[in-house]
Order: structure tokens, then C-alpha cells, then sequence
């Protein structure tokens, strides 16, 4: 996954706050976080009540009791950064995403990703890492501890990858565009996160487009992301954590499910082939 030398990147897109407290693994109303307290499970923070708060309750600068602690701006300047520094990568990752969806929706309003570390606050309410990487449409933000990118090589099975990485990143980043068309209203659990990894399949095809890669992506990153999918899947997860799989209880989809979704919107390249109706 090459970034173009000269791209520009835009680390106002990011914020870096460190381990900057909280934790508990819950939010508000009692919600446990993360399928039933699997660790590391990626999850949609799904406070849909919140979505009824004028502008969507994006007024906080920073997140709750953060304040960045590293300059972004200076160390993540150009592609070139992107392909020498992980947190540099989360930046052309995150602006690549985002420019391709300000092209697809109308009147798209940026995201940040937070970067944290252990513990953070949010208007959602306090996570720690366990929670894994989470979208919180009351501030509208992405909460990422870098640090789940290795639970998903030793906890989950998967090869890993910066490719896999940026297929974690496009999936939150399709909860904010389902959180900004109304899609984070109604539906079951099962067809929002499948819709997300559609939408993560769809910009992978057209990234090249966003002027921040040298070339379209290889079979083999798309691999990468297609095995971080499968090992996401909540039968695989429930096999590894409770020895039976429990459909019933599904909350993301299955790995073939997730496996399948992605590839729908990869293999398309267009959002309006992520209706809910044709996955799962």
C-alpha cells in the first residue's frame, strides 16, 4: 500500500491523545460494549438517540478530557510520511477515505480519528482498548488504539497487514457516512456492520482515485483485508471465545457474511450496491 510521495496530507484529521483516561468497557444507558464483552470485537457505538441532537452532537473540539499529545501536523506531512510511520498511515489512510466520501454525499462533514492509548472519554461515554476501534456518532468521531492491530494478528488469527489496518479504519468511517444519510437508524446490528464493510469494499476500489496511492490496490492487500474481515466474523470469534457458535446472537455478521460484503462493494465500487437488502 503505497502513498504517493508528494501527496499532501491533511493531520487535521487526526488527533493523537495518548492515553488520556477513562475505560470500563460501557457507555451510556448500561450498552456492554463489544458483542457480550468479546475483547477487541470492532464495534459501532450505536447511541442512535443522539443522532436526533440538531447537528448530529458534533459540538466538542477534543475528546472528553483530551487534549492532543503529539504534533501530527509536523511529523505527517506527505506520502511519503504515510510509508515510513504508522500513525503517519492512519493519516493518508483516513484522508483518502474521507476525500472519496466528500465526493459521494452530499454535504459530508469531515470525521476525526482520535488515536488513543488504554483509556479515553467520549460523548459516548469512557472505552478502554478492549472495546477495539469504535464510532461514536454523539461527537462523531473514530476512537482507535493502535494497539488493535496487534490483538487482531494474536487474538484474531489474522495475517495482518497495512492493508488489513485500513479495512478496520474504512469500516468505522462507513458508520459516520451511515450516521450522516440516516442509515444508523432502525435495522438490525447484523445489516449495519455488514452495510460498513460494504462501504470499506467501495473505497478500496476508487481510492486510487483520491490522489493518495501510486496504483490501484494488489490482490494481495485486498487480501489482507479480506482475512481481517473473516476474522472478525462473530462465528469465528464465538468458536475461539465459547467453543459453539450462536447465530441468534450474531451483532457484526458471520466471516463469510463479512467476507462477502466487502467484496460486494469492492467488487462494484458503487455505495448505492450496499443496500442493506442485498447483503447478509
Amino acid at each position: 500500500m503505497d502513498f504517493r510521495d508528494n501527496a499532501n496530507l491533511d493531520a487535521s484529521q487526526v488527533e493523537d491523545v495518548g492515553g488520556s483516561g477513562g475505560g470500563g468497557g460501557r457507555f451510556p444507558g448500561g450498552m456492554v460494549i463489544g458483542g457480550g464483552g468479546i475483547i477487541g470485537l470492532i464495534v459501532t457505538i450505536a447511541v442512535i438517540l443522539l443522532n436526533s441532537l440538531g447537528d448530529g452532537g458534533s459540538g466538542a473540539e477534543q475528546p472528553v478530557g483530551a487534549q492532543p499529545t503529539s504534533n501530527l501536523a509536523q511529523q505527517c506531512r506527505t506520502g511519503k510520511d504515510a510509508d515510513q510511520s504508522e500513525k503517519c498511515r492512519v493519516v493518508g489512510v483516513v484522508n483518502s477515505i474521507q476525500d472519496y466520501w466528500r465526493d459521494e454525499v452530499s454535504g459530508y462533514r469531515p470525521a476525526k480519528t482520535v488515536l488513543y492509548s488504554g483509556g479515553v472519554r467520549t460523548a459516548c461515554g469512557a472505552a478502554d482498548s478492549s472495546v477495539g476501534p469504535f464510532y461514536c456518532p454523539a461527537d462523531q468521531r473514530v476512537y482507535l488504539d493502535l494497539s488493535f492491530f496487534d490483538d487482531l494478528h494474536s487474538r484474531f488469527g489474522a495475517k495482518g497487514g497495512p492493508f488489513a489496518q485500513a479495512y478496520v479504519i474504512a469500516h468505522e468511517y462507513g458508520h459516520h457516512v451511515q450516521n450522516l444519510v440516516g442509515g444508523l437508524e432502525g435495522g438490525g446490528s447484523v445489516a449495519t456492520e455488514l452495510q460498513a464493510d460494504c462501504y470499506a469494499g467501495v473505497w478500496a476500489k476508487n481510492a486510487v482515485d483520491t490522489g493518495f496511492y501510486d496504483k490501484p490496490f494488489t490482490d494481495t492487500e485486498i487480501a489482507e483485508a479480506l482475512d481481517a474481515a473473516a476474522a472478525v466474523g462473530d462465528d469465528r470469534i464465538q468458536q475461539r471465545t465459547q467453543g459453539r457458535v450462536d447465530p441468534e446472537s450474531f451483532t457484526h455478521g458471520s466471516s463469510r457474511q463479512r467476507v462477502d460484503a466487502f467484496k460486494q462493494g469492492y467488487t462494484t465500487g458503487q455505495p448505492t450496491r450496499c443496500d442493506t437488502a442485498e447483503l447478509g
